[in-house]
């Protein structure tokens, strides 16, 4: 069997997965969400937003600041700021905005980002919403209006944002620009059918009811927004997504920093889906979740790590082979100059199908930039992410699948 024939089934799963997500896309429930996040919010509930911060004194102050300029009635909204026992000058930065009326600036020993979550939910008692913010993103002046008029849906339980990558500098935070760009279409088209998996740290909205009846959040492998979102799905919950409340995060500028950051999100994703969450998979409760979103997750890991695979296989041999047919030949062949001719191009099924699969990506990306508003520029970036992706990615998807399968507990940096 040749390599390109076992790449055909994840090729023809990428197709119906894309093939799923436009029909979706323009499907009325998909619509109405979209139409729904222009709408002002007739509500002003009231919110709490936590901010955990662990050793994070250049980014917490500019997190502050966003939030305290959002566009909201001051005497409804409250930040709570927990030290989760930073070892730099976290400490000092938050206790200087203290003074303000509505923020509470809390310490405490070093426990894990989750329990500086909870140690903000006990504090934000007089909240109907409970947001959270990472301390290292920034956040719209409209973010907060676009969330809670997301709200007005009485069934939806908690809201995600559309996340970008804040001032990508690097290389490599210019790939992730535009990977973030196809997520935010991605994460919209998921919320319209409740498929939604991750509530992320940046930006994501609680009603009081879900922490009141399916407790705090837990450990769950240095992926707790990804636990609480499955726990939520588990109880019959609905995740909504606001398309147009945007936030900004500091993207990993160097490829160590981005391979740790996505082996603990992979591996958080492995870890509760094979240990706590199993029952999900082909659940009846949610049968986009079971039967589609989840199952194609693991998929695409194991689709991910094949195809790399298969691809250094086939050009190392073709390289070998070259290689073979250069030394057999004449050494004058090589300096005889030859005309190049179109016919002669590698266009095979696969590589046709592989192309209409970089077309349809590009297209989510640029619908993703459009819908959600988000500045930048998407092209210069989307180049990168055709010319590194499929070659990053890699790393940290056989990382991520070594590391469960030998039981190695992820940093969390």
């Amino acid at each position: 069997m040749s390599p390109e024939t076992l790449v055909y089934p994840f090729l023809f799963l990428a197709i119906f997965f894309e093939s799923f997500l436009l029909v979706t896309f323009l499907s009325k429930p998909a619509r109405d969400r979209r139409l729904a996040s222009t709408r002002q919010a007739a509500a002003t509930p009231r919110v709490a937003i936590v901010v955990p911060c662990w050793n994070e004194e250049t980014t917490v102050a500019g997190t502050v600041e966003s939030l305290l300029a959002l566009d909201y009635p001051a005497d409804k909204l409250s930040l709570v700021l927990v030290d989760d026992g930073s070892t730099d000058r976290t400490s000092a930065v938050i206790d200087r905005f203290a003074e303000h009326p509505h923020i509470t600036a809390l310490h405490k020993e070093n426990g894990g980002k989750y329990t500086a979550m909870n140690l903000g939910i006990a504090h934000a008692k007089d909240a109907e919403i409970i947001g959270f913010l990472d301390a290292d993103s920034f956040v719209a002046s409209d973010a907060l209006r676009e969330i809670t008029t997301a709200f007005a849906e009485p069934e939806t339980m908690a809201v995600t944002a559309s996340m970008s990558i804040h001032q990508p500098r690097t290389i490599l935070q210019r790939m992730q620009y535009a990977e973030y760009a196809f997520a935010i279409t991605l994460r919209h088209v998921f919320a319209s059918i409740n498929g939604l998996y991750v509530t992320p740290g940046p930006f994501s909205f609680y009603r009081r009811t879900v922490f009141d009846r399916l407790g705090p959040f837990k450990h769950a492998y240095l992926a707790e927004d990804m636990e609480m979102a499955m726990r939520m799905q588990r109880a019959g919950f609905n995740i909504g997504n606001a398309l147009r409340a945007r936030v900004y995060t500091k993207g990993p500028p160097t490829l160590p920093k981005l391979i740790t950051q996505r082996v603990r999100w992979t591996t958080g994703f492995l870890r509760n889906i094979a240990f706590d969450y199993r029952d999900l998979i082909g659940g009846k409760g949610n049968a986009v979740l079971g039967l589609f979103v989840l199952p194609l997750g693991l998929i695409a890991i194991g689709g991910g790590i094949a195809i790399f695979a298969l691809t250094v296989t086939e050009v190392v041999q073709r390289a070998l082979h070259a290689l073979s047919v250069v030394q057999a030949a004449p050494l004058s062949y090589a300096f005889t100059p030859h005309p190049f001719s179109w016919f002669y191009l590698p266009v095979t099924a696969v590589t046709l199908i592989g192309i209409t699969l970089i077309l349809s990506t590009l297209i989510w990306m640029t619908l993703g930039k459009r819908l959600s508003r988000t500045p930048g520029r998407l092209v210069p970036n989307m180049l990168v992410y055709l010319l590194l992706y499929s070659f990053v990615a890699p790393l940290w998807l056989i990382q991520s699948v070594s590391h469960v399968a030998r039981g190695v507990h992820t940093a969390w940096r």
